[in-house]
């Protein structure tokens, strides 16, 4: 099954949309070996296996993202080229909603490209798992980093001070008290 198709072209596929890791239907019917429209039909014959949190329909500007790469912001006045309307919106599929594809599309590349597909979902995961523990580490460092940056800020700072001079103080000679004269008057000792 690793040879029928690569995981890296089933990760590729994973999109997350709403919060949700899903895939679109087109994908899942090429991967499977159906048309969309088979796959659709079968979905449809079976619509009480695929509650909400298992599939859900993109809205327009979803589908408009997702197939064109169109903003949502663009222009009203902006017409999309010959071809490029969406007459059906497209369904996308949670991880739970694939695992069902399998008891609805019942063949045997069904069931293998499902496992595959199976195990992307699980690697990514892993992928995001592994990722939320590096973050998680990344910010106690960054916490520890500041902690020391202030603690280094005040060793510096008390560096300064021991090499700044010393504060001017004014000098004061003992012994000597300068005589206080009046104006106009002249010391008893001058001659």
């Amino acid at each position: 099954m690793k040879n029928l198709i690569p995981s890296k072209v089933i990760e590729r596929k994973i999109y997350l949309i709403r919060g949700h890791k899903v895939m679109m239907a087109k994908e899942l019917a090429s991967l499977y070996g159906v048309s969309t429209k088979r796959l659709n039909e079968q979905v449809k014959r079976n619509i009480k296996r695929f509650p909400d949190d298992f599939m859900f329909k993109l809205t327009s500007e979803e589908a408009l993202m997702f197939q064109f790469g169109i903003s949502s912001s663009r222009s009203q006045i902006a017409t999309l080229k010959q071809g490029q309307n969406i007459k059906y919106l497209p369904y996308a599929f949670t991880e739970q909603g694939v695992a069902m594809l399998s008891s609805v599309l019942n063949s045997e590349l069904a069931i293998q490209v499902n496992i595959a597909i199976m195990r992307a979902f699980v690697k990514l995961r892993q992928i995001i798992s592994t990722h939320k523990e590096l973050a998680h580490k990344l910010e106690d460092l960054e916490h520890k980093i500041e902690k020391h940056d202030t603690e280094i800020q005040s060793i510096f700072e008390a560096i300064r001070q021991l090499m700044a001079p010393p504060p001017a103080k004014h000098r004061v000679i003992k012994g000597f008290k300068p005589e206080l004269t009046k104006i106009g008057t002249v010391p008893i000792n001058a001659k």
